[in-house]
Formats: C-alpha cells, sequence, structure tokens
C-alpha cells in the first residue's frame, strides 16, 4: 500500500493507487486459493467504503468488486443516492440498529451483521411489507468478545432454525469478525470453528437458508481466512488507505 504523506491530492494519480492496490490484492487472494487447492473465482472482494467519500468511491468502481461494504446506515443511504456505486451492490456490514431497518432493507443487497431473532424478524416484516426477499448473513461472535455484535457460536445454529421460518428474508451464510491479532495467522483458530461451523448449519438443509456465503478475512488476516474456507473477504484500509488519511499523489 502507498504511503499518502508529504504528497499532493490528484484524482488521476489516486485512482491509479487504488487500481494497483487492488490488483495486489487480487494476486494474494489467487496465491492464498492456489495453496489451498480453490479457484480464486470463488472468493469474492468486498471493498469496505467505510469513511471513504463518494468520490473516491466511484473511481473504484470499475475495480470489478462484488460488492461494497458499509458500517454505517446513513453513510451508505447518502453514497447511494450520490450513484457512488454504480451498478455494484452494497452490503450493510455495520452494526445495524432495529430503528434503521426500514431504511437499508431492499437498499442493501445483502445485511450481513444479523445477530438476533428480533433483529430478524424486523427484517423480514420490512421485506413482506415491500413485497422482497432480503439476503441476510448471520453475524456470529466467534471470539465471544463483549465489545462485539454477534450471536455466540453454540448458539448460531439454534438461531440460524428460528429465523428459517421466517417469510421475506433468506439466510445466506455466516459472517464473523475475529478478535485482533499480532500476526495475519493469528486468527487460523478462530476461522476454522467458523468454517466448521457453517459446514454444519449448512448440512441441516433448513428451508430459506442456502448457507453459501462464508464472509470472513479483512485487510490483515484474509489469506488465512481463505485457507480456512472464506468466500467472501472484506478489505478496506489495504484498498483505500487508513481511515484517517487519503490518498495523495507525488508532485510532477
Amino acid at each position: 500500500m502507498d504511503d499518502p504523506r508529504n504528497y499532493r491530492t490528484d484524482p488521476g494519480c489516486l485512482k491509479d493507487v487504488i487500481h494497483e492496490n487492488v490488483a495486489r490484492i487480487r494476486e494474494r487472494i489467487a496465491t492464498a486459493a492456489a495453496l489451498a487447492g480453490r479457484d480464486p473465482g470463488d472468493i469474492s472482494l468486498v471493498a469496505v467504503s467505510k469513511s471513504v467519500d463518494s468520490g473516491t468511491v466511484k473511481l473504484s468502481r470499475d475495480c470489478g468488486f462484488s460488492a461494497y461494504g458499509e458500517n454505517r446506515v446513513q453513510e451508505l443511504l447518502a453514497k447511494q443516492a450520490d450513484g457512488a456505486y454504480g451498478n455494484t451492490p452494497v452490503h450493510m456490514i455495520g452494526t445495524l440498529q432495529t430503528n434503521k431497518v426500514g431504511k437499508v432493507v431492499g437498499k442493501a443487497a445483502l445485511i450481513q451483521s444479523v445477530d438476533s431473532f428480533r433483529l430478524a424478524g424486523m427484517i423480514s416484516k420490512r421485506a413482506v411489507s415491500l413485497g422482497i426477499v432480503q439476503d441476510i448473513l448471520l453475524q456470529v461472535n466467534i471470539g465471544r468478545e463483549s465489545t462485539k455484535g454477534g450471536v455466540d457460536p453454540e448458539f448460531a445454529d439454534e438461531l440460524a432454525a428460528m429465523i428459517s421460518g421466517l417469510e421475506g428474508i433468506k439466510l445466506r451464510g455466516l459472517m464473523a469478525i475475529p478478535p485482533a491479532a499480532d500476526v495475519s495467522s493469528g486468527n487460523m483458530k478462530y476461522f476454522s470453528e467458523m468454517y466448521k461451523l457453517f459446514v454444519d448449519i449448512r448440512a441441516k438443509k433448513y428451508d430459506n437458508v442456502s448457507m453459501d456465503i462464508l464472509s470472513m478475512g479483512m485487510s490483515g488476516d484474509f489469506e488465512a481466512a481463505i485457507a480456512e474456507g472464506s468466500n467472501m473477504v472484506r478489505i478496506g484500509s489495504a484498498i483505500f488507505g487508513p481511515r484517517d488519511k487519503k490518498y495523495i499523489c507525488h508532485e510532477g
């Protein structure tokens, strides 16, 4: 990732930096997939555009992302209204408050952060009222951290079974944000646990549950996640740079 310090902003250069970063990420995804005996084409790349302005997002639209990911409903809606995503779908990946459900259902192609039956029920009710089926993922608190959302792993199967009876939603799989690790391989055990849970729930063949998406792995650990079975990685800073800085480019 290019160092953004001591340079000036230039849209053309900014686009080049983003595209170069994406090319490197795709190479790393391909290598990680090959080492795991998997097809790189089976790994979806979600560009996390949290705190990235609409103009910068527009510069990245031809990178071929599977989707963009947003943490905040208001930011998602504002960028969507501005046409920032183009024809690329957008996912809600941050905590979804119940009072924001009505705003995001039907706007996000996939809600990755469903962690309770109450929230799923509200999404279901809104989707039915709109005459649509809303795709969702079940967020699992794989590290059992009090500061993070998600259902505890031991209750994930039960919650999936409960959600399967709701109209207007389809459970597509699982999502997790493991504890921070000092090295990229530090979360292997959590990723492995997630994959086993994913396979176990998929084997139950619940109604309205397809279990075809396992969303795990971010900028610092996506290769380890792919090694353990992830087929959707969510990458932000390795594409767009640190959240408190903007990419800027060399003079001349």
